[in-house]
Parts: structure tokens; sequence; C-alpha cells
């Protein structure tokens, strides 16, 4: 059951809901139903174990294998 994060058009408010069978939240603040779905990003830590992939870099851009170097 995926979770999205909204932003509410009428006051802003930013929150998170979990939708069901594609229904459109509406904002806890305000009860309005003009919100926008965020862009949502995850982000993972390492155990620090060596990591090697067949295909280089997974940066986009970069041309090191190594993401330690990246800026």
């Amino acid at each position: 059951m995926p979770i999205y994060e909204y932003r509410c058009q009428d006051c802003n408010s930013e929150f998170e809901a979990l939708v069901l069978n594609q229904e459109e939240p509406c904002c806890p603040q305000c009860s309005s139903k003009k919100v926008n779905r965020k862009m949502s990003t995850f982000s993972h830590k390492s155990d620090g174990g060596d990591f090697s992939s067949s295909q280089g870099s997974s940066c986009s851009g970069c041309t090191s294998t190594n993401c330690s170097t990246c800026h």
C-alpha cells in the first residue's frame, strides 16, 4: 500500500497519505481536495561493504567508478 506525499494548493500544508485504489486524498488541515502529489525520494545506507557493478558508474554524468569521489 503506497504512502504518498502531498501539498495542499489552498493552505500550502504538506502531508502524507495512504492511497488505496487511486483515490485522491483531501488536506487534513483545511479539507481541500486541491492537492498535488510531491515527488518522493528515498535513501539507502550501505553497511560499508564493497559494491561492484558491471555497468560502471551509477551516477549520471560521472565517469568515476567509486561514488565516494562524487560531489
